[in-house]
């Protein structure tokens, strides 16, 4: 049973998507992964996709720049939230298939979703933890030692 955008983002169920990439694959998008990084925290924000025209973009312009691979466009991180990522660094991985973005936050968070209040944007998109096969939500600013 598929489950909505609220359910996937904000429920305690189990449900990850492990044909993510298979989906991608089977679309003219030539795209490679990229990790986002938080600077000054070290926290992992969250994980997108670039083309060669999102990374020129993000190059150029020094903001956090990204291909959608569920809207095939370009996505310029915080055009229409006003949550940009300061682009500090672009690191390029042993093998040269995938990215880190090591950014700045300019704004309330990095993700889409609200926190709890619905107020303002979420720090990261890694805020739940699996806990006995279900998520719990956690501080996406900590990490376990």
């Amino acid at each position: 049973m598929a489950l909505d955008h609220h359910q996937l983002e904000e429920g305690q169920e189990l449900h990850l998507d492990f044909a993510k990439l298979t989906k991608i694959g089977q679309t003219d998008n030539a795209v490679i992964p990229v990790a986002v990084q938080d600077i000054d925290s070290k926290s992992v924000l969250l994980i997108g996709y670039v083309n060669e025209q999102a990374l020129q973009y993000a190059i150029e312009n020094r903001i956090a720049t990204f291909w959608s691979t569920s809207r095939n466009e370009l996505w310029i991180k915080g055009a229409t939230s006003g949550d940009s990522l300061e682009l500090v660094d672009v690191r390029v991985n042993c093998e040269q298939n995938s990215l880190l973005y090591l950014v700045r936050l300019k704004g309330g968070g990095s993700c889409h979703t609200k926190d709890a209040n619905a107020n303002t944007h979420r720090y990261g998109c890694y805020y739940r933890s699996i806990q006995n096969n279900n998520l719990t939500f956690t501080n996406p600013k900590t990490i376990p030692e």
